[in-house]
């Protein structure tokens, strides 16, 4: 389901993604995410903001990343924005990653490549 586009408070953030808000919170701090603020500090977020933490969530929760593994993993996204099929071109051997961690990037790459065909 995506959000209207319009801002929305972070009760709505955390109530899209099933977590509380200090959870959103954390997860700004951690993974250096900037949200826009009103003139008296309230955050306010956008569709692309629910969609990052919704990337975040699913790494956490259901991929099984740590917050470190989950800083690279997205960190490498940005770089990598084409993933290219043709080629099979990536740069997962860049980063220095637990044998668990490689095995969930493989499975998640495998997973959008499933849905890409």
């Amino acid at each position: 389901m995506r959000m209207a586009k319009r801002s929305f408070r972070i009760g709505e953030l955390a109530k899209h993604l099933d977590v509380e808000k200090f959870v959103i919170r954390f997860w700004e701090k951690q993974f250096n995410l900037k949200t826009t603020r009103s003139v008296g500090g309230q955050r306010f977020y956008t569709q692309d903001d629910l969609d990052k933490f919704k990337q975040i969530k699913q790494l956490l929760y259901q991929d099984g990343f740590t917050i470190s593994g989950a800083k690279k993993y997205l960190d490498n996204v940005e770089q990598q924005k084409t993933l290219r099929i043709g080629t099979h071109t990536t740069s997962f051997d860049e980063i220095e990653l637990q044998p668990h961690d490689e095995l969930i990037k493989l499975k998640t790459q495998l997973m959008k490549l499933k849905q890409l065909l």
